[in-house]
């Protein structure tokens, strides 16, 4: 969270710096793109970057708090998913293999990059394994989102109440499954 800030920062990303934009873009893209990986793995930094793209052309016309600013992004990132979907379904596409890539050089060091959010993406992975499609989007615009509850229901198209049930059930879940003990109800 950029935090008192952030009225300054999104005031001057929208009159086009740069370094206002990449700090909205650092703040905001790791948990964007767990939540995109854990719904769909193979396009997720494809649906990210679209997804930043749809954010550039449109943050002229935000208003509003870092917390709607960041449901706003989740929003739209909710929106380049479901449409991946619906394209997928009708254009179905081979993906190429990693080692296609292998001698390539990167500019960067993604190996470190990698390392350092292996455990959040393993943990979404496995929410998005254990958990039924709804929960695991409660449980990601939630948890890794930092989105609230009446945020997460306006996404997702649902009441603020089914939200709370939701996540309750998912977390029972996920504790259940990482639980060395049984739960007891």
């Amino acid at each position: 969270m950029i935090g008192s800030e952030f009225d300054g920062v999104l005031g001057a990303a929208q009159t086009g710096a740069e370094w206002a934009f990449a700090v909205l873009y650092r703040d905001l893209n790791p948990p964007v793109l767990r939540y995109l990986n854990a719904k769909a793995r193979d396009a997720a930094d494809d649906l990210a970057a679209e997804t930043w793209l749809a954010v550039a052309r449109q943050l002229a016309s935000f208003t509003g708090t870092e917390p709607a600013f960041r449901g706003w992004v989740f929003t739209i990132a909710r929106r380049r998913l479901v449409q991946h979907w619906r394209d997928t379904g009708r254009r179905p596409s081979t993906p190429v293999t990693t080692e296609t890539f292998a001698g390539v050089p990167a500019p960067d060091d993604p190996e470190g990059a990698t390392v350092a959010t292996l455990s959040a993406r393993e943990a979404a992975a496995v929410s998005a394994d254990v958990l039924t499609p709804d929960q695991a989007d409660v449980v990601l615009l939630r948890v890794l989102a930092g989105l609230d509850v009446d945020q997460v229901a306006e996404i997702l198209g649902k009441r603020p109440g089914t939200v709370r049930v939701l996540q309750h059930k998912a977390l029972r879940r996920l504790a259940g499954r990482f639980s060395l003990e049984p739960l007891t109800p």
